[in-house]
């Protein structure tokens, strides 16, 4: 039985006090220092006893904190993630508030990483807080992944948490992402490639007749907008189809000269019926078309720089039939979800590990001005979780 949520209310003020000072800690990814958000997190950590520690990359700056509580019986681990850098703030100008403010009004907290997921980080870490006592009565054991290497695209958190040979393997992970009607239990994945297109360079006033890099590398673009995409396949039980996208096309300066090179990025959403083979494949055909039809000194190069799988959890699987059960026990109306954009779902998936990628208040702003989060909800969102996890612990 979830406990009653009114209860929570109090708890729930100290997570927002944690969260307000988070926010106020500057983390953009790849911008900020992200020592002082890290220091707020230990501070807090070592003050309520829990077990901390940094995790870094291979060059030795650090990517994350991750809190680990062994159960005092045999069982599986389970992992609650959020990240604590943020996207950029944009034009700061535009904002209301100031990005890094941390204030609560009319029951928003306000600013840049209140809904992407200081506030989550918070949640998880008065949670670990909470279990921490009787840690002896539970099976496995529960990590709390609080990564700033996110927003970046490069998840060094993650990373170096699932190569830590001292760290338990989950069976499952819980990740912090916001919006409350909906438990994000799926995800398209990804292939991408960047390709390169060449072409004689030379001076656009010449009389002689050449197809420029630029001309050539439209002529793949709409190749590729052409390609046969196939459509949701019932079979599979996914309920999105592929997607491609041409994401980045550079090419040339000025006006005298057309360029030898032109360079596309290639973005393609994949599904169980349409994997990263299947999306490597259809952009070389695209590719030979273009070189046999417009043939160049230099080939067409496609060069791959990330592919992770397509995820998605049956309903009665862990850790989402735990999250949905208590989200229901709570009296939400929350549905399951596959979503389109990938997420670092994706990437645990592609290391054999379940999770779910969203359930949280409701939110406004998210990666764009004025990010806020709603307070109201957060007793009932704090309730759901513990309740999830500590079901996940009783095994």
């Amino acid at each position: 039985m979830i406990e009653n949520v009114p209860q929570t209310t109090a708890r729930t003020a100290t997570v927002v006090e944690l969260a307000q000072e988070l926010v106020r800690q500057p983390s953009r990814g790849g911008i900020d220092d992200y020592g002082p958000v890290l220091d707020v997190l230990e501070d807090w950590l070592a003050a309520h006893g829990l077990p901390f520690r940094r995790l870094r990359d291979d060059a030795g700056g650090p990517v994350g904190l991750l809190v680990e509580i062994p159960g005092g019986r045999p069982g599986p681990w389970w992992t609650l993630d959020a990240c604590v850098d943020t996207a950029p703030y944009g034009d700061e100008s535009a904002w209301s508030f100031p990005p890094a403010s941390g204030d609560v009004a009319d029951g928003w907290l306000l600013g840049r990483g209140s809904a992407d997921s200081k506030l989550a980080a918070a949640m998880f870490c008065h949670i670990a807080a909470d279990l921490l006592p009787r840690a002896a009565e539970l099976r496995g054991g529960l990590a709390v992944l609080l990564d700033v290497d996110e927003h970046t695209g490069g998840f060094g958190g993650a990373r170096a948490y699932l190569a830590d040979p001292e760290a338990v393997r989950p069976a499952g992970v819980m990740i912090g992402y916001p919006g409350m009607d909906e438990v994000v239990v799926g995800g398209r994945g990804l292939w991408r490639a960047g390709v390169a297109v060449h072409a004689p360079a030379g001076h656009s006033g010449s009389s002689r007749t050449v197809v420029g890099a630029i001309s050539r590398a439209a002529h793949l673009v709409r190749l590729l907008d052409g390609a046969d995409l196939p459509g949701v396949d019932a079979a599979s039980g996914f309920p999105l189809p592929p997607k491609l996208s041409v994401t980045s096309f550079h090419g040339g300066q000025g006006f005298s000269v057309t360029p030898g090179r032109c360079d596309l990025n290639i973005d393609v959403r994949t599904t169980p019926a349409f994997d990263s083979h299947d999306a490597e494949t259809l952009v070389r055909k695209a590719v030979a078309e273009l070189d046999a039809e417009l043939p160049a000194p230099v080939p067409t190069e496609v060069t791959p720089v990330a592919a992770w799988p397509p995820f998605r959890l049956r309903e009665d699987e862990q850790p989402a039939a735990a999250l949905l059960s208590a989200a229901a026990e709570a009296g939400l109306p929350v549905r399951p979800k596959t979503a389109g954009p990938s997420n670092i779902g994706n990437l645990l998936a592609g290391e054999g590990i379940a999770a779910t990628a969203g359930f949280g208040v409701p939110y406004e702003g998210l990666h764009g001005i004025d990010e806020r989060a709603h307070l109201a909800e957060l007793p009932t969102v704090y309730a759901v979780y513990r309740q999830a996890v500590s079901d996940l612990l009783r095994g």
